[in-house]
């Protein structure tokens, strides 16, 4: 039975979550269905726009994402401090984005910021309250979610003339506990392309973040805005990103691309970066990780301490994927 989006996430444990996103019986309604050979390929970049967009809109932003033809993959960092740091302007201008607000939220906002104080008391408790919500909200997995995947649908249903449901249900979402479930996750979602066939190489995988990332180095030499930055390895006062270095990041997926292959499964390139070293992560247990993701590992990710913590925290009475986590994390 599914759990409770509340019983899966926990940001004092962490910050990182892959999500996962299937379209209603796994039909190609976003790519090409090859019974009919209808092409719906345009949707991808639907998909692909908004999930680039929202975090415009919310404290949550995109380390990886892959928009495949029946199901998408993203790796989501949730920055609270940054949602605790906005104003009540900051958190309305957002909210109104995606969403109408209230009648008062709309007052305020239409105001000058000189003019707010002719608002009544009782009018400014109320929208303290609403902006109290809505901050929580913004730094919501499942909101993000919720925008993302309702804007699609109805464009889709829209263009299909016709009603009801086109992503399953419920989103999978998996918590990212520790730096090494983070990387081969990251690595998973962003050679799922290559993995399918669908392309040869990270850098020609459409509607992936490696290809964003690849594409703005060499266009500008610079890591592109829409994505959380890789900003090197841990050290003291590090700023916000992804706590490895770019450039050992896409060596690190393209050589594993290589491990993919079936001319060469199982071999891996004797010249590993050095980040599987520093992580303690060994070849053969990176492959299967970056290979079998959401097979190996079907709830929080880590290593057992660290899983530990996280199900004490959301007081589980169990500990998921143990076995998994010892045997390839510890």
């Amino acid at each position: 039975m599914p759990r409770p989006r509340e019983f899966q996430i926990s940001l004092s444990d962490t910050p990182y979550y892959h999500c996962i996103s299937r379209c209603v019986r796994r039909a190609f309604l976003c790519g090409e269905d090859k019974q009919t050979h209808q092409s719906y390929e345009h949707r991808r970049q639907w998909v692909e726009d908004k999930l680039l967009f929202l975090p415009q809109v919310f404290a949550i932003e995109v380390c990886a994402y892959a928009v495949m033809s029946n199901h998408t993959h993203f790796v989501l960092h949730v920055n609270e401090q940054q949602a605790l740091n906005w104003n009540t302007t900051e958190v309305l201008t957002r909210w109104h984005k995606v969403f109408k607000g209230t009648l008062l939220t709309q007052k305020y906002q239409s105001l000058a910021e000189n003019e707010r104080d002719t608002l009544s008391q009782s009018e400014l408790l109320a929208i303290e309250q609403t902006t109290v919500i809505y901050r929580k909200r913004l730094m919501d997995i499942s909101w993000f979610m919720r925008v993302l995947n309702e804007s699609i649908a109805r464009q889709a249903n829209k263009e299909d003339n016709c009603t009801g449901r086109f992503w399953e249900g419920r989103f999978k979402c998996q918590a990212l506990l520790d730096e090494s479930a983070l990387l081969a996750c990251m690595a998973y979602v962003d050679l799922n392309p290559v993995r399918a066939k669908m392309a040869t190489t990270p850098e020609t995988s459409s509607y992936t973040s490696i290809k964003q990332r690849i594409k703005h180095i060499i266009q500008n030499q610079q890591q592109p805005s829409t994505l959380k930055p890789f900003v090197g390895n841990p050290r003291k006062d590090i700023p916000n990103g992804i706590p490895f270095e770019l450039n050992e990041y896409i060596e690190l997926v393209e050589v594993t691309g290589r491990c993919i292959r079936e001319d060469k499964a199982g071999h891996i390139d004797n010249n590993l970066p050095s980040i599987l070293t520093r992580l303690n992560i060994e070849p053969e247990s990176w492959l299967i990780m970056t290979k079998q993701f959401t097979k190996v590992f079907h709830g929080a990710v880590g290593n057992e301490q660290v899983l530990q913590n996280f199900s004490e925290n959301l007081q589980l009475k169990r500990r998921p994927n143990l076995s998994s986590c010892r045997r390839l994390l510890a």
